[in-house]
């Protein structure tokens, strides 16, 4: 099994993709026991760092400013608190 990367530098499409192979790894049924828990573990982490970046893009999409023609007009600064 190869060493992930540091979660947190993946990009979501790099992550998804982990993700991806785990779930198939996990589905063959073929892994020992120990080697399962430390891949669903690793997947749990990689589908929390997904859905943190897609949150993160949510935000930045929402806080687009359309001006009166409908048509994106700047960014609005997001405020997470």
């Amino acid at each position: 099994m190869d060493v992930p990367e540091q979660q947190s530098d993946l990009s979501f499409e790099a992550a998804l993709a982990r993700l991806e192979e785990i779930v198939r790894l996990l589905e063959r049924g073929e892994a020992p026991l120990d080697q399962s828990i430390e891949l669903y573990q690793e997947g749990d982490r990689l589908r929390r760092h997904c859905e943190a970046r897609l949150k993160a893009a949510q935000a930045r999409i929402e806080q687009i400013a359309f001006g009166a023609e409908g048509r994106p007009a700047g960014v609005t600064p997001f405020d997470a608190g």
